[in-house]
């Protein structure tokens, strides 16, 4: 079957980024490696060149470019969405994780792996980018009552939908695809070894290897080493990725404050406006603490992300004065 650029989720917002004179044509890139991308279009795949001097990791997975008959991209077409992240380590650079992404799947297992402050993080980053954030809950045939998992992912937010689901039954891969239809992107985020490659071979038919994971603590082997655009059956597509298990955001205030609108509302009735919610008088959250209306985990949670983001923040800003 032959796809057309609006299959690709080539809609009227890159359509009116198209120069008048059409000498370059548009392409989505599905892989990015060392010294090339690889695009698709209606015409096929084909290996593209990035212009003297720039380097393939300013492109992301998903992106949209203009390229010219002999494969040189000309343009990187501006973008819907944008998912990225402070690199891990002491790089001090900004990793980009996958472009134009409607949905972020956010995969965990029901089991060890499942960590509501890592959960977090994530729906923090599909608020940021404003994508429309899943919970999938995977292995849930594996235990006696997946209700109880539904039940902790759906106190972290309510504009996420969760889903728990056996990621080999035909069924609950049609449920996940609901949330992914024809010409809309979506992006598979989760620690290794919770089954995002089980998923993604479901949902494209395909028959990527997947390795065990360990029992002692629910952790796995990275089998997805690099990112990728594939195409699900349903006419959708997914934006594979390499496990993540420690998520460092940056210039996310935004996403922080709609995941946790409840605390931020309730913040701006503290008595002080520097409050720092700690020790000082008239503090409205440790009021609602102690009255039984926040969770204190959910507090601490809020205050140690919200710290961490303003020091990753800044230490991004630095490093981009240097250069």
């Amino acid at each position: 079957m032959t796809l057309s650029l609006a299959d690709m989720g080539f809609d009227d917002f890159f359509v009116a980024q198209l120069p008048p004179d059409g000498s370059a044509s548009p392409w989505r890139i599905s892989e990015i490696h060392r010294d090339r991308l690889t695009g698709l279009s209606p015409q096929g795949t084909r290996s593209l060149t990035t212009p003297t001097g720039q380097e393939t990791g300013a492109f992301a997975v998903g992106d949209w470019v203009l390229a010219s008959p002999a494969g040189q991209v000309e343009a990187l077409l501006a973008r819907k969405s944008l998912l990225h992240r402070r690199a891990a380590g002491t790089d001090a650079r900004r990793q980009l994780i996958a472009a134009n992404c409607d949905t972020l799947f956010i995969t965990t297992s029901c089991n060890a792996d499942f960590s509501p402050a890592r959960l977090e993080r994530f729906l923090v980053l599909a608020h940021e980018s404003n994508c429309r954030p899943v919970i999938l809950l995977t292995k849930a045939d594996l235990v006696a009552d997946p209700d109880r998992w539904l039940s902790r992912a759906r106190t972290l937010d309510a504009h996420a939908a969760c889903l728990a689901v056996d990621a080999r039954d035909p069924g609950d891969l049609a449920r996940v695809a609901e949330h992914c239809r024809r010409g809309q992107t979506a992006a598979l985020v989760g620690s290794s070894g919770v089954g995002k490659t089980t998923l993604t071979n479901g949902l494209c038919a395909r028959r990527d290897p997947t390795a065990p994971i360990r029992e002692s603590d629910g952790r796995g082997r990275h089998v997805t080493t690099s990112r990728a655009l594939r195409a699900m059956t349903n006419g959708g597509w997914i934006i594979d990725t390499p496990g993540i298990r420690a998520l460092r955001l940056e210039q996310a205030q935004g996403g922080i404050a709609r995941l946790f609108a409840d605390i931020e509302q309730l913040a701006r009735q503290c008595r002080f406006a520097d409050c720092r919610h700690d020790r000082e008088p008239g503090c409205a959250l440790r009021a609602a603490v102690a009255a039984g209306k926040l969770a204190p985990g959910r507090l601490e949670r809020w205050r140690k992300l919200s710290a961490q983001e303003a020091r990753n923040t800044a230490t991004l800003a630095r490093a981009g004065r240097r250069h």
